[in-house]
């Protein structure tokens, strides 16, 4: 048997469950968990999609409160689902004995997370500025109001101000405070999401090391797999060389013994024709 077919075998040994025909089947859980983390990918996919559309309406005529809910919530069902798929993803990373199919999964599943991870985090950082845009916004809208109706008020007499009082300034007053609490919303939205951006940079570095060391891993048994394919070369090439010299050695005995087989002859014939 020859090292490759050693080396395939024994790669192929570790994770796997051995049939009846001789061949090797991938774990059924490993194959399921992978498989629900590439579903949940897929759904993640399309709710980066509808959140792109969505966070590129910020800002314009159709922006409304109806339109800056479904975001707000679009981006904490995502966040949440991305540290639940980000979890799946390092327990796939950590298995242990993986086949080489395993392996290729496993690669493709980091490799598929952290695309949809960095859009979901560009998108995030995007919603967070367009938010903070329109506090600011409504923040100088509100202080230029209530200016302008201070200044109006005082070029009114005072008795005018009087008898118009709960007219004029209670119903303002009510609009203030109900932007007010439009702003206080928003900018309790501006740090949930940044608390999720914060969360979700955590889990990219750590799914990040965890490739990374089993890249520094693979390139290891790689290295080794490389050194033991040189050493058995090397071990073949003096098997050979010392198959060579024995053949040579042999023959060079034969000839010997030939050449002093001749000389034994004719000391012989002298002796007996003597």
């Amino acid at each position: 048997m020859s090292f490759d077919q050693l080396s395939s075998i024994e790669a192929g040994s570790g994770g796997g469950r051995r049939q009846n025909n001789g061949a090797y089947s991938d774990d059924p859980e490993f194959s399921r968990l992978s498989q629900g983390l590439m579903n949940k990918l897929f759904h993640l996919q399309g709710n980066i999609s509808k959140l792109k559309s969505d966070i590129g309406l910020l800002g314009t005529r159709r922006d409304n409160p109806r339109l800056r809910e479904r975001v707000h919530v679009t981006i904490e069902e995502s966040t949440e689902q991305f540290k639940e798929v980000g979890e799946g993803v390092k327990k796939i990373q950590t298995w242990e004995d993986a086949t080489p199919t395993q392996k290729y999964s496993q690669q493709k599943l980091s490799r598929q997370f952290k695309a949809a991870l960095s859009e979901f985090q560009s998108l995030q950082r995007t919603a967070i500025e367009k938010q903070r845009a329109s506090v600011t916004a409504a923040k100088a809208a509100l202080d230029q109001d209530t200016g302008a109706e201070g200044g109006a008020s005082g070029h009114q007499g005072e008795q005018l101000q009087l008898q118009e009082q709960e007219q004029i300034h209670l119903a303002p007053q009510d609009e203030v405070d109900f932007q007010d609490t439009l702003i206080t919303e928003r900018e309790a939205e501006i740090r949930q999401i940044e608390e999720g951006v914060g969360d979700l940079n955590v889990l990219f570095q750590q799914v990040a090391q965890i490739v990374s060391e089993q890249g520094e891993q693979l390139q290891t048994i790689e290295n080794n797999a490389v050194n033991v394919r040189d050493d058995t070369r090397g071990a073949d090439y003096e098997l050979r060389s010392a198959a060579r010299y024995q053949k040579n050695a042999r023959s060079k005995a034969c000839c010997l013994l030939l050449v002093l087989a001749v000389i034994m002859a004719i000391v012989l014939l002298a002796v007996f024709l003597g």
